[in-house]
Formats: structure tokens, C-alpha cells, sequence
């Protein structure tokens, strides 16, 4: 099975060698890793206590981040080797501050694991949520390296549960230990008889929890709102962008409405600006001399970074991307007690299940949906407030993986 495993690993390296042709991501992929080991050995230094940190992407990097800048502060002499699979966390991250060393993960091959593992030393090794880099896992356990999943996820559908998953389950015996986000991953575990493991939550908990403490103060958005109600739309794709164009289109409402789409692109944002010519709209690149920003009706985040700062100006949100792969991320505006909408495809991402359960989270499937529940909001004082409490509460209730995470490998 190895051997059919490492296979796909060449298979999709040449498959992305091919999409360099007509995607700048597959482009950043590729040239991000030439001649990475010499890279990568060029610019270790000797006798350094090494730890290294994997996330797939930018979403998995905010969930180990946490616990990068903890060890960081209680154990300065250790240094961070940061590796990411994906261009979107890459790019965005490879000057991050806490990180000693950023790299991208060479491919997962047999030679690759090896040359990695031999070249970092590492103490100890943690994977992000859902990682399984199978060749890189076997080479840890063979260097006797610990090796620790955090925020780590399961599901049924997941080959580690299936009838011919034995091969699977088996590589799963290389961690050392599993930090779960849910009682769900937890009993699939047990089920195939891993023990070495605890739920000790999500840690984006705690990174949104460190962005509510240190909130910034916008001068340029606050005079945007100029008192008004503020929709704000995160990560916004086209079907998300057109549900709010209709409800602007129809209901007219007293609203000022941000739009921060998840590409900003110069092609992507003329789109929505075209979208929404009926209404005055600036970009936040065109801000700096507008005296009339006040007088915008919409104002386009054409610009990275920003987002998770100026939620907090919101008094209501919608986050992008269910009518999609999936939804972005929900805790960054609940942090600040805001309540938040959000497409249909979300059924696998707990915060969004529990946040419609206990109100602060309302998926919706249609424009119908979008209108009935923006109007009750803007509308019903008594309606607001408790689901915008409730959004805040859930994320307070469930703070403090991070301190667990780090008191069980480090000692508290």
C-alpha cells in the first residue's frame, strides 16, 4: 500500500507540473519548492533545539499559531520550523514573526521524508487538524521523534473508518498523541482502539480570543459607518456576492454594507464594483484622500490582513464560500458578539453546526432566507441581542486548548 501511496505523491507532483501552464497557484507551488533542501540546509544553523509546526493552509496556520507563539514565550530558546503544503498560507505567512524557519512541505515522498527528518533533527513534530503525510509520519516514528496532532478532526467518511482502511489505521499508531477538537473525533478514535488521545478543543478559539483583546481602531471604516448599521460579508465568492446584491437590489435597505471577497484580484474586484454600480462604492485602496467617504453606501476590501480587525464594526455579518467548498471562518466575527450568516455547505465544520444550535449562527440556503433573517435583525432589538450574546458566549465557553495542549507535552 506504501507503494500505491507514494505513486499518487508523484502523480499529483507531475499533475501540478502540468497546471503551471494556466494556474498562478500551481506556479507558486512548484517554484516554492526547487531546490528547497538546499534552501532549507543553507539556512539551518548547528546546535539549535528545533521544533517543527506543519499546516496545510492559512486556515490550519491560524490553529497552530497559538501554540507556536506559546512555546515561543515559555521556551524562547526553541526555534520554529514552519512548513505549509499550500501557496494560499505560504505567501500570506512566510514572513511571520514567530517562526524561525518557513518553509513549503517538500512532497511526501520516501527519499523527501527522509532527507527532511535527517536534515531538521526535531524534538517533537506537530501536525495541524487533518495532516497525514504518511511517508513523513513513518520516518518520524523510525527516529523515534514524538509526533502530536492538535486540533485534530475525524469523520466517518475518512479512510482510517472504512473496511479496507487497515493500512491507514495502521500509520496512525506513528503519533504520539492526539489533541482532538470534539467528542465526535474522539469516540471514532476509540472505536479503532487509540486511547493516546484527549479532547482538548480548537485552538482558533484561542488565537480569536488574543484578536479580540488587542482590537484595532479604524479611523477610515468608522467614518464609513458614520453611525449607520454595518453589513460586512467575509470571504465572499460570486453566489454569496449575488444574494447580497439582491437583497440591495430589492429591499433597499439603510445599511452600509463591506464587502471583503476572498479573491482581490483586480479582475474579480471590477466585478463587484460593476455589480453594485447603482450605489456609491469605493475601494479601501482609494480611501486615503476621500473626504466623502461618509456619503459611500459601500466600501470593497481590496486588500489582505484586514479582515478579522474591522469585524468589530459590524453589526451584522456574513461569511462566504457555504454555496461552495465551504465556509470560511465563523469565529473571528462571533468573537466580538456578532450574529452571522452563512451559506448551506457547513455541515462539516462544527462552529457552524453548534453555532446554529444555540442561536449567533444561522445558516441559510436561498435569498429568501438571507432577507428574513438581515430584516429581523436590523429590526428586532430584543432578537438582536441575545443572538449576538449568544455568538460571544460560545466562543468564550470554549477557550483554553492552547494552555492544555502545552501543559501535557511541556508540564504545567
Amino acid at each position: 500500500m506504501r507503494f500505491f501511496y507514494s505513486s499518487f505523491i508523484w502523480i499529483y507532483g507531475w499533475a501540478i507540473s502540468l497546471a503551471v501552464l494556466f494556474n498562478k497557484k500551481a506556479e507558486l507551488w512548484i517554484e516554492g519548492r526547487k531546490d528547497i533542501f538546499n534552501k532549507i540546509e543553507s539556512a539551518l544553523k548547528k546546535d539549535e533545539k528545533r521544533i517543527w509546526f506543519h499546516c496545510a493552509s492559512l486556515g490550519e496556520f491560524e490553529q497552530g499559531r497559538p501554540l507556536i507563539e506559546k512555546i515561543k514565550k515559555e521556551k524562547p530558546d526553541i526555534k520554529i520550523f514552519l512548513t505549509f503544503f499550500s501557496p494560499s498560507g505560504y505567501e500570506i505567512r512566510k514572513d511571520y514573526e514567530f517562526a524561525d524557519y518557513i518553509f513549503y512541505l517538500p512532497a511526501d515522498t520516501p527519499n523527501n521524508a527522509k532527507k527532511l527528518v535527517k536534515l531538521l533533527k526535531p524534538e517533537m513534530v506537530f501536525f495541524v487538524k487533518y495532516e497525514f503525510w504518511f511517508n513523513y509520519i513513518s520516518q518520524l516514528k523510525k527516529n523515534n521523534i514524538p509526533l502530536y496532532l492538535i486540533s485534530g478532526v475525524f469523520r466517518p467518511d475518512q479512510h482510517f473508518f472504512k473496511s479496507w482502511g487497515g493500512w491507514f489505521r495502521k500509520q496512525l499508531q506513528n503519533f504520539s498523541f492526539f489533541f482532538l477538537q470534539d467528542e465526535k473525533s474522539s469516540e471514532l478514535l476509540k472505536g479503532i482502539g487509540f486511547k493516546n488521545q484527549t479532547v482538548s478543543g480548537d485552538t482558533r478559539f484561542d488565537r480569536v480570543s488574543e484578536i479580540l483583546s488587542s482590537k484595532e481602531n479604524f479611523q477610515i471604516i468608522e467614518e464609513f459607518k458614520n453611525g449607520k448599521q454595518l453589513l460586512c460579508a467575509g470571504s465572499s465568492w460570486p453566489p454569496d456576492e449575488e444574494i447580497i446584491l439582491n437583497y440591495f437590489k430589492t429591499e433597499k435597505p439603510d445599511l452600509k454594507l463591506i464587502i471583503a471577497p476572498h479573491d482581490i484580484g483586480k479582475k474579480h474586484i471590477q466585478e463587484i464594483k460593476n455589480k453594485f454600480n447603482a450605489y456609491k462604492t469605493l475601494l479601501y485602496s482609494e480611501t486615503g484622500n476621500n473626504e466623502k467617504i461618509k456619503e459611500q453606501d459601500i466600501l470593497i476590501i481590496d486588500s489582505i490582513g484586514m479582515l478579522n480587525k474591522i469585524y468589530h464594526y459590524a453589526d451584522i455579518t456574513y461569511i462566504g464560500g457555504g454555496f461552495g467548498a465551504g465556509i470560511h471562518n465563523l469565529l473571528e466575527p462571533a468573537v466580538y458578539g456578532i450574529p452571522i450568516l452563512y451559506g448551506p455547505n457547513h455541515k462539516h465544520f462544527r462552529e457552524a453546526v453548534e453555532m446554529s444550535q444555540n442561536r449567533g449562527g444561522f445558516p441559510i440556503e436561498n435569498k429568501e432566507d438571507f432577507k428574513k433573517i438581515v430584516d429581523k435583525l436590523s429590526n428586532e432589538k430584543v432578537f438582536y441581542e441575545k443572538n449576538a450574546h449568544a455568538a460571544g458566549k460560545y466562543i468564550s465557553s470554549n477557550t483554553g486548548a492552547t494552555r492544555m495542549i502545552f501543559d501535557k507535552i511541556f508540564g504545567g
